[in-house]
């Protein structure tokens, strides 16, 4: 089950003419295009659009209804806002709710954030979630974090008082408990014991924070339990290739749900970066934020970085 099935991992070998496919279409319709479930439409908005908010986020003036009382704040993993939340963010307008989004962390990658400590991130993401806060009235956001944005928040909550401000936490494919990289981190294993590499590596750099076995792992602390009150909801893929073992993106306690896409779905061989616009895990993210009108996944084919087939 950690592996792609053959015929789908055959499939990537088309990526590159399909990320120029899908760029050329934007770039021929300036008009706002329904969400493309698809990390390609990601990739499309940032060769066309560098830099600006996924659809539906980031509109100031957008007040909180009764039925969705919580701004929804979403924080990206190693990438950016516009990339990772092409799909998930206009879903979430068109139902209803507040979206709000940033790049944070950003570093020697341009405009790729969660590069910085995981210190520096979490600072920039509690000014972001305080903004959000004190511009809509409201009293919580619920939060949605893909990769290094569903882990960074914990550093939020057992340091920086972000746990009374916070209702519904969903991890999208989060390292939580560390990530092996599918195995690359042991070939670096000897380069990684050096003191001074090491050293130099965590000052630096977040995502190295959260390799497999790192020190910092236990001041990120992911417990549950830290925050009795939030909702936390987990959500992976039995194929994802960054946040490995997949079981590194769940967590236990009462007031957790974890889902595996697999189980609802068998046909979804979704990967890490394909997960934030997969279309089972869009309607998961809609159903922990309202789930007194949850409704079932509708079961397709989706595939790594292109998404669901016939859709």
């Amino acid at each position: 089950m950690s592996r792609w099935p053959t015929h789908v991992a055959g499939l990537c070998a088309a990526l590159a003419l399909a990320v120029a496919s899908a760029t050329q279409v934007a770039a021929a319709d300036d008009a706002p295009v329904a969400p493309s479930y698809s990390y390609l439409g990601g990739l499309a908005a940032q060769a066309t659009g560098p830099g600006v908010p996924p659809p539906g986020a980031n509109d100031w003036s957008c007040r909180p209804s009764a039925a969705h009382p919580n701004p929804v704040v979403l924080l990206h993993g190693l990438s950016n806002d516009t990339i990772t939340w092409n799909s998930l963010s206009p879903v979430l307008a068109v139902a209803g709710y507040c979206v709000f989004t940033t790049t944070y962390g950003t570093g020697p990658l341009g405009p790729i954030g969660s590069i910085t400590p995981v210190e520096e991130s979490a600072v920039q993401i509690g000014a972001f979630i305080d903004r959000v806060l004190a511009t809509t009235g409201a009293a919580r956001v619920d939060l949605v974090g893909h990769s290094m944005g569903g882990a960074v928040p914990f550093y939020n909550l057992n340091y920086l008082g972000a746990a009374s401000k916070i209702d519904d936490y969903i991890a999208m494919g989060a390292p939580l408990h560390g990530t092996t990289l599918s195995g690359i981190q042991s070939m670096f294993a000897g380069l990684l014991e050096q003191p001074a590499i090491d050293e130099l590596l965590t000052s630096k750099c977040g995502p190295c924070q959260v390799s497999y076995g790192a020190p910092f792992l236990r001041v990120l602390n992911p417990d549950p339990a830290i925050a009795p009150d939030i909702r936390f909801t987990t959500i992976v893929s039995r194929y994802d290739e960054i946040a490995t073992p997949f079981t590194t993106g769940q967590l236990e306690g009462p007031n957790v749900r974890n889902i595996v896409l697999q189980d609802l779905c068998a046909t979804d061989y979704t990967e890490h970066y394909e997960l934030t616009a997969d279309p089972v895990a869009v309607r998961a993210v809609l159903n922990a934020l309202d789930p007194a009108h949850a409704e079932p996944a509708s079961c397709t084919v989706v595939l790594p970085f292109i998404g669901p087939v016939g859709r």
